[in-house]
């Protein structure tokens, strides 16, 4: 019987490439947004892939979205946490909203979702969740206190998890993308973008099917002895 994966932030850019590649692979997939209704209604429309919107920063509505996930597709066995926003200023002009949106979506999301499904796993001796971080939350990033702050967490709490259910057959990993073709990567001048490429060894960007690659291997059943790990997609950039 397939198994449900739930991808948060999975109808556009890396999320997108990864519900897709979930799909492929024979999982039931619930792509999880925020914003922009008509384009994932279009995403679900060209993929046949399951959406969901709901705010993952909000405990509230990830308890009831889970809930009709669950309702709708069976249990979700495989999480991946991938939903993140941007809101970069130097620590000096920072705001506190600022600083708050980025925490509360790109870290906070993850214990609002895992908390969710971890029980469930618990109980059927099956899980995976994998947790997008970020080349940036490993080596840090000017201008992006926020950013990195929140990153350099997921890698943390993915430690924390695996080790509290190893023994349950629940992995837990992360991936740290490094520079991807995305809408988010797209927004950055052109003259610093041409900066970046030449400074990455492989010479190129990432493309999100490179990511989905990875996280399609790290949840399949094979790969069960694969935990607390952060797999590096950065084309060398970085090497930890």
């Amino acid at each position: 019987m397939a198994r449900t994966a739930l991808v948060t932030g999975g109808t556009r850019g890396l999320g997108g490439a990864i519900s897709l590649a979930l799909r492929d692979a024979g999982y039931r997939v619930a792509a999880v947004y925020h914003k922009d209704a008509e384009a994932a209604q279009a995403f679900a429309g060209q993929h046949g892939v399951a959406v969901y919107q709901w705010d993952v920063a909000d405990w509230q509505a990830c308890v009831d979205g889970v809930a009709a996930v669950e309702k709708d597709l069976g249990p979700v066995e495989v999480l991946v946490n991938n939903a993140g926003v941007t809101r970069d200023a130097a620590l000096h002009k920072m705001t506190p909203d600022q600083w708050n949106t980025v925490l509360l979506t790109n870290l906070g999301s993850l214990f609002n979702m895992s908390r969710q499904v971890i029980n469930g796993m618990r109980e059927r001796g099956f899980g995976r969740i994998v947790n997008i971080s970020s080349v940036n939350g490993e080596r840090g990033q000017a201008g992006q206190c926020n950013y990195a702050a929140a990153k350099a967490g997921v890698l943390g709490f993915t430690r924390a998890l695996a080790l509290e259910n190893a023994r349950k057959n629940i992995t837990v990993n992360a991936v740290a993308p490094g520079y991807c073709d995305t809408a988010m990567v797209a927004a950055v001048p052109a003259d610093v973008l041409q900066t970046i490429v030449a400074g990455i060894p492989a010479g190129r960007l990432g493309t999100p099917e490179d990511i989905a690659r990875v996280v399609a291997f790290l949840v399949a059943d094979g790969s069960a002895y694969i935990t607390g790990a952060t797999i590096d997609a950065n084309g060398g950039l970085y090497m930890g």
